[in-house]
Parts: structure tokens; sequence; C-alpha cells
């Protein structure tokens, strides 16, 4: 019933023959040159997949793709390294330069011929990108035998940064969701997940040095019913955290499909986590409440407090050690600065330090967590706010309040990840009736909007365009409790971003996309992923 319901669905869309393969994937690559004369290559239950065997990462990758076949297809086959004849699929990394435009460590060529299935790449990282191609080509045929036409597949991706940004601060989601949404991130080719780990509703991150610190600022009361404006409250305790164990295990499983986790503590503002567990470090001294409701809170850290810095740095520390991540996110956004104008130890800070406006303060307290940072071998990155009183020569700007501070950003040199919030904030709602979909924040971002993106705005120079890094998705969660939830807010508006990241800007076209998106939702119907069934 499911996969009639499926196949109505697609007709819906424009379908296409669920039970053949095709190469019509998202994102498309590049290049996909069919053989002309029309031949096919036959994959039977029980074939090899070879590797180079002193690879480890190679043997990783075809466990992989053993992994998928069985999964999404019920189709078994079996790894084995150093086949020299008769094997079905090849890994190898080639080591002269492919025939894509530039050296992309991404690059990577998928060749199936009479004789068998060939994946190479400029890197690993690159043959898992062409295992994902094949996957989705594949996608839920099944049987004793699946017929591959014969083609040439060369790709690579526009962006090096490919992100999406997940909040289990607002509401905590479990590890093993974590690790699905990882995994729909690398069949879209996605390669950075921002985590997003602490909020004024919740501390999610375990810092062993100061245990209360998750235990009790993970915590809150209650939590609102619908909007703020309702006043109505659940009178049910939230909370959870994360152990470090669980973060390390999350980027093991993440650094398997290529996915880098970049970790973010939100700092000098949502943190009344942190400020219900240690009030000292409040302008006023509390008490605090890990907050009910959603929103922004006038109560921040105290610039002026030297056990402030001292604090984040302890934080940190533990975070760059349990994090391998080269970038570490530092927050920066949201944050009122009415508690240091009454604050008697931030003025005395500002006098100090020859300040004239508390905006400043926040500066200081960037270029400080910067310094730490770079003393670590890390990278800072913060929300377009950072960039007010300026950053290092290496911070990153991840612009969301429009793309005004990506361009300002560009213009200093500065990298920049585009997620403005009118095409990446998938919180919003995807279809004009709200009443016919979960709740969300507002807002309306339909699949179509979020097609139409163009990260690198036309204001820049061709020399400043290149500090574009990349677009990125954010899922916020006030309004989202479930996974289930989770996962319908973000398909199907991964698979237009992931054509944003991946495709050049003029190969792009929202109608064979639509074409090309049913194959991909029975894939989700396979595997149990919730999506929005409609488009927008």
């Amino acid at each position: 019933m499911k996969r009639i319901v499926s196949l109505f669905f697609a007709a819906l869309l424009g379908t296409v023959a669920w039970a053949q393969v095709s190469y019509d994937v998202i994102p498309l690559p590049r290049s996909v040159e069919l053989d002309a004369k029309g031949e096919v290559y036959v994959l039977t239950q029980g074939a090899v997949v070879t590797y180079d065997g002193r690879n480890e990462v190679l043997a990783s990758n075809a466990a992989l793709l053993v992994d998928f076949l069985r999964e999404d297809a019920g189709f078994e086959l079996k790894a084995q390294p150093d086949v020299k004849k008769g094997a079905a699929v090849e890994l190898k990394i080639k080591n002269e330069k492919l025939k894509v435009k530039g050296e992309n460590a991404e690059a990577y060529r998928l060749t199936v011929n009479r004789t068998g299935i060939t994946i190479e790449g400029a890197t690993e990282e690159a043959v898992f990108r062409g295992i994902e191609t094949l996957r989705k080509a594949i996608g839920i045929t099944g049987g004793e035998r699946i017929e591959l036409p014969c083609v040439i597949i060369q790709d690579e991706p526009r962006f090096a940064y490919r992100g999406v940004h997940f909040d289990t601060a607002r509401h905590y989601f479990p590890v093993d969701f974590i690790k699905q949404f990882i995994d729909v991130m690398a069949l879209h080719g996605c390669n950075q997940f921002h985590w997003h780990l602490t909020e004024d509703q919740g501390w999610r991150f375990e810092v062993k040095s100061m245990p209360e610190l998750a235990r009790k600022g993970s915590v809150r009361k209650q939590t609102v019913i619908g909007p703020n404006s309702s006043g109505l409250y659940d009178g049910q305790p939230y909370g959870g955290y994360y152990t470090q164990q669980e973060c390390r295990e999350v980027v093991a499983y993440a650094a398997r499909r290529f996915i880098n986790v970049i970790p973010e503590i939100d700092l000098p503002g949502h943190m009344l986590g942190a400020l219900n567990v240690y009030p000292e470090l409040g302008c006023t001294g509390g008490p605090y409440d890990v907050w009910p409701h959603w929103g922004v809170s006038r109560d921040v850290l105290c610039a002026g407090n030297p056990k402030t810095l001292e604090f984040l740095k302890r934080v940190y520390d533990e975070l760059c050690d349990v994090f391998p991540s080269k970038y570490i996110h530092i927050g920066g956004d949201e944050s009122p600065r009415d508690r240091w104008k009454a604050c008697p130890k931030c003025q005395a800070k500002m006098k100090e330090l020859g300040l004239t406006r508390e905006a400043e303060l926040q500066t200081y307290i960037n270029r400080e967590m910067d310094k730490h940072l770079s003393e670590k071998g890390r990278t800072l990155i913060g929300w377009d706010e950072t960039l007010e009183g300026g950053l290092s020569e290496n911070g990153i700007v991840m612009s969301w309040r429009g793309m005004k501070g990506g361009i300002e950003a560009a213009r200093q040199h500065h990298r920049v990840i585009m997620t403005p919030t009118n095409f990446c904030y998938i919180d919003y709602y995807q279809l004009k009736d709200d009443r016919s979909q979960p709740q969300a924040i507002g807002g309306y971002l339909p699949l179509s909007k979020v097609y139409s993106m163009e990260p690198v705005p036309s204001e820049l120079s061709e020399e400043e365009a290149k500090y574009i890094w990349g677009p990125q998705v954010n899922l916020w969660t006030e309004y989202v409790k479930y996974p289930e939830h989770a996962m319908y807010m973000l398909l199907p508006r991964l698979d237009a971003i992931s054509e944003v990241q991946w495709m050049q800007a003029d190969r792009k076209d929202y109608e064979a996309f639509k074409a090309r998106l049913p194959r991909m939702l029975m894939l989700y119907d396979k595997l149990g992923y919730r999506y929005c069934r409609k488009m927008e």
C-alpha cells in the first residue's frame, strides 16, 4: 500500500520509473554522458565491491556502500579488498588529475561499462560522494539483478562549505536521531553539521569540570504552550544533555560520512542555561531561571566580570577537546546591552579599555575568545553581529540578517557562510496554508524560494566573490519538538539547498529539479523519513 501511495504521489509531481536506474539524482552531477549504444552492466546479488586493502578509509567506504544498497534496495553486495578480476564495483584513488574543473578534493568520476563499475576520486571523500551518487541512481530498485546504463559521470561541488544547522537546545533530540540527521545530510552531499548546543532554554553540552552546568542548566521547569503570548505552560520539567562521550560518538559517525561537526556555544547572550547555575556571571547576580518560553533575554554574561572569560575559556577548552573541528562557532547574535549599561563592573571595564559604547564590550569578548581559540589552532565562526567592531583576519562570518553582513565581510576579506533568513530558515512554514502543516515559528519559505537562492551577491567583484565559502540552512526548534517534525521541516527543502550548494548557478532549473524529486521521495518512504508532500 505504501508503494502504491508513493507512486500516486510521484505521478502528481511528474513521475519517473521507480524500478529503473536513473542518473537524474539530487544534487545533479556536473556531467552525465550516457553510452550512445545504450549498453548496460548487470549487477547481481552477492557481487563484490573491491578496494585497496591498505586504505582503511576506502574499506569504510566500501562497507557503507554495502550497507546503503542493503537498506535502500534489499540488494546484497560484499566488500572484499584487492580483488584483481571479477569485482563488480571498484573504489580507488586516482592520483592523476581528474578531468574536472580545477583541483577539487571532492572531484570524482563514476564509470559504468560492460565490465563493471568504477568510482575513482581525488580523495577518499571524493569516492564517498561518488558512492552516494551511485546509491541514489539505484534508488529502491531491487530484485536479483540491477541493470545500470553505461555512463561516465564527472562531478565536483561548487562550494567547499555545504552546511546544515540544527538547534538541539530549545528542544533536545536523541543521539540516534542526530545520526539519522547526519545520514540525510550525507545523502545530499552536505559536509558541515553546525550543532547548536546551548540556549536560554537549556545547556546541552557536558562540561566535566563544571558538572552542574549540564545537570542543572539543561532543565527548565516547564515549557510555553503555543506562542509566547498564550500565557499557557505545560507544567512539566524538560531537560536532557549530551555527554562528552555521546558527542565524540556523533563526531566519529559524521567523520565516517565526511561531515565535519561544528559545535556552537553561544556567547555572551542566550546564556540563561549557564546563569541559572552560575548567577555570579550575570550583571544583576540573579537568581536566573532557565527560560520556559522563547525570545531574547536581556540577561547576558557580565562583560566586566573577569570570571566570565575564565568560565568561557574552561568551557571552550573542553569543547575543543571533544570536537576536533578546525572551526568553532561562538554565536554572538541577539545579545542586548541593557544590563551592561547599568552594570558598575561593565562600565568600569569600558573605562579601563577606553571604550565609548557598550557594543564594544562584545567586541572585546569576541577578540579574547578569538585569541584563545587561535592558540588552540581553531578558527572562530560567528553570526554577522560579530562583524561589528571588527574581527581577526581569520574570523568567519555567518550572514543571517539578509546578505548585507556577508557582503561587508567579503569586502573585508573574511570568509562568509550565507544563511539569510529569507532563503535558509527552514523553521518557517513550507506552505501558505499553515493549518495544513505542523506548527512553525512563522514566516513562509517554500521549496521554490530555497531553490532560487544565489549565495554569491552580484554586488561583489570577482575577487570578493571568492570569499563566499558556501550556503547553509538553519533548523531552529522553538516549535519543533520531535524527530518526525524535524525531518518534515528539513525535507524536501534540503534537496533544494543541496543543488544550490553543489551545482553551478547556470545549471540550476527548478522545473527539472521537480521532475527529479519523486525518486528521492520514494527513497524517503523506504527509509521511513517524514517529509512535506506538497511543493510551492
